[in-house]
This record gives structure tokens, sequence and C-alpha cells, in this order.
């Protein structure tokens, strides 16, 4: 093969408003992708343990705080703190999804233990989910759980995608702590629940499969931990009162919306359905690389390189910034790997945002 000879593709629909389908591969960043981070491709256990227990520990310590604290403006510093400490904890979920099960011993059980079933998003609620969106026929197709042409729809659906994020909290205490108990009394609507409400994804038309083998295991042992937290959670409402839950449901909303925000600026968005390929898929990711200072607060566990990370997905997050260095070095300032690079999440926003008003004429 050539640098950029293109891999053949199923014909599709013409009309994709980036062209994206018609993007050829560049074997030569791909083949350097692959070369350059064979000796970076094993996570670990010393960064990801103290990184994700401190990460924990400090947003409940901090969560408390504003819970107890009977200044206001303490409360919202304490619980700005937690929302950013538990949303760093909480996206230690995505490399769950990645690694090797066997590459970090226990850390999925105590994760699911210490974050996963305390804010309702326990592990199986993304894997088996997002590696679908890496599948190389998926991504960007109607098959993709993660994928929406948000660039290619109306106006009002950006600040849509944002706001119902605020809604996540309750919809997960509502999930495990009403529904799936309800679920066992009535088994039509076991079907419903896990089809349509156990997957973090965003395509309204993604319909999950039944779980099966080691995995149906480990999802019946992660629902009932979730399920009897909810339920402990409601009933707090009448030992405790409402503040406890209502302070911690705000600053999981914020939690939520934020990923919701870095969601919004990790693709382009531009693609309306055709299979593409893997440079295409690249190209319609995102990297907001150093110099940024915000960038690690609100894509932090690796995901401000979330380019990169559809180029080499099993690639641990604590070597992006390594392999970005690296591929930048060889490949140069002028390639296609850095046409994924990005300043901001500001400019990303008001990209997608213009995208919808000139597609809405």
């Amino acid at each position: 093969m050539t640098a950029h000879e293109t891999i053949e593709i199923p014909p599709a629909a013409s009309g994709s408003a980036a062209g994206t389908i018609r993007i050829p591969d560049d074997m030569e960043m791909l083949r350097a992708a692959a070369e350059l981070t064979r000796d970076i491709n094993t996570a670990r256990p010393g960064i990801y343990w103290p990184d994700m227990l401190i990460s924990a520990a400090l947003g409940y310590a901090a969560l408390a705080g504003a819970i107890l604290a009977s200044n206001v403006w303490l409360a919202i510093a304490l619980g700005l703190f937690a929302s950013l400490a538990l949303y760093r904890a909480l996206l230690f979920i995505h490399e769950l999804t990645h690694i090797h099960k066997n590459a970090l011993p226990g850390f999925r059980f105590v994760w699911n233990l210490l974050v996963g079933i305390p804010v309702l998003t326990p592990s199986f609620m993304y894997e088996g989910v997002h590696t679908l969106h890496h599948a190389r026929t998926r991504y960007g197709t109607a098959e993709d759980p993660e994928y929406l042409p948000l660039a290619l729809m109306k106006p009002w659906s950006l600040p849509l995608f944002i706001l119902v994020a605020l809604l996540a909290p309750p919809a997960l205490i509502i999930r495990f702590g009403i529904l799936n108990p309800l679920s066992v009394i009535f088994p039509p609507l076991r079907k419903f629940v896990w089809e349509r409400f156990s997957a973090l994804s965003i395509n309204p038309d993604f319909r999950r499969r039944p779980p099966e083998g080691d995995f149906a295991r480990m999802v019946f042992w992660q629902e009932l931990g979730a399920t009897l937290w909810a339920m402990a959670l409601i009933a707090s409402i009448f030992v405790l009162g409402w503040k406890p839950l209502l302070v911690a449901m705000a600053v999981l909303s914020l939690t939520a919306v934020l990923n919701q925000l870095r969601t919004l600026v990790a693709h382009l968005w531009e693609n309306e359905g055709e299979t593409m390929t893997v440079t295409a898929q690249y190209l319609d990711s995102v990297n907001v690389p150093p110099p940024s200072p915000w960038a690690e607060l609100w894509a932090p566990v690796g995901l401000r390189y979330h380019a990169t990370h559809h180029l080499l997905p099993s690639l641990p997050y604590h070597s992006l910034a390594e392999a970005n260095r690296r591929l930048v070095a060889k490949l140069g300032t002028e390639s296609t790997y850095t046409r994924a690079n990005y300043p901001g999440m500001v400019m990303l926003v008001v990209r997608i945002a213009k995208s919808t008003m000139v597609r809405s004429r």
C-alpha cells in the first residue's frame, strides 16, 4: 500500500457535510501510531490506583463538606471541587472498557465499589457499549451508540443535548431504585429497562442486547449493588431529610453536564451515517493538547487526546501525551495527525453551533 491509499468501503449515500467517507487512509500515520507506542502500551498500576483513589477520596470529602457547610459560598465552592474530583474518578469507567481484564487485578471491582455504584453508574453501563463506538464499520453509523450528527442537526438540539444531562442523577435513582425492583415483579419491564436504560449512549435508537455468560453475572452483582444503594438513597430522605440527597444530586448534575460538554466537543459530529475510513474517524475526533490550561479539568484521564485515543484505543490514558509527542515529532506539524488538534472547548462549541445554523437555513 502507498502512504495514502484508500481502503475500500461499502457504497453509501452521498451528501456528508464534510465528505468524510471519501477521506483516504493515511497509512504512514496509522503505521507510525502502531510502531511508536509499542513500548508504552502497558497500564501502570502505580498511576491508575493512586489517581482513582485520591480523586474519589477528595470528591467525597468535598461533597460531605458541601452538605455540612452552613456558609452558602463555602458550600458552593466545595460542591464545585467535589464535582470536578468525582468527574475525574468517574471517567475511569472509560479506561475499564479498554484495558485487558487481567491488566489491573481488582481495579474494576474496587472502582465499582467506591465510584460506580455510589454514583449509580456501574461499569456494565459502559462496558460492551463503548467498544461498539470504536468498531471499524460502526463508528458514525446508526449502529454507533455514541454518535449523533450534532453538527448537522437543528440549532436547538445543542442546548437540549446539554440540559438533558441535568436530569441524569434523578433518572439513575428512578432506574435503579424504582424500575429495577419493579422489573423483578413485571418481567416485560425488565426487557424495556435493559434495552433503553442500561447504557451510557446518546443515540436514541440504540437498543442494548441481553448480557451473556460471565458478563451477565457481573451485571447481576453490579445491578444489585446499585439497586440497594438507590433504595437506600430514597429511604435516607425519611431519616436525614432532603438536603443531603439534593446537594449530592446537584453536584452530580454538574458533573453530568460537564461530561456532556466534553462529549459535545469530543467529535466534530459531521458524518451522516456512512461507513468511514480510520483516518476519517480520526479527523472527526478531537485533540486539545497543551498549552490549553483547562483541558485537563474538562477532559481528564487522557480524554483531551480523544482523537489519538481513536487511533490507539487500547493505549493507557497515562501514555497518550507521550504518544502525541512522538507522533508530532515523527510526522511533523503539517501532517494529517495534527489536523485533529484544536485550541479549546469554546472554539469547538462555536464551530458546531455555526454548523447547525448553516445547516438549518
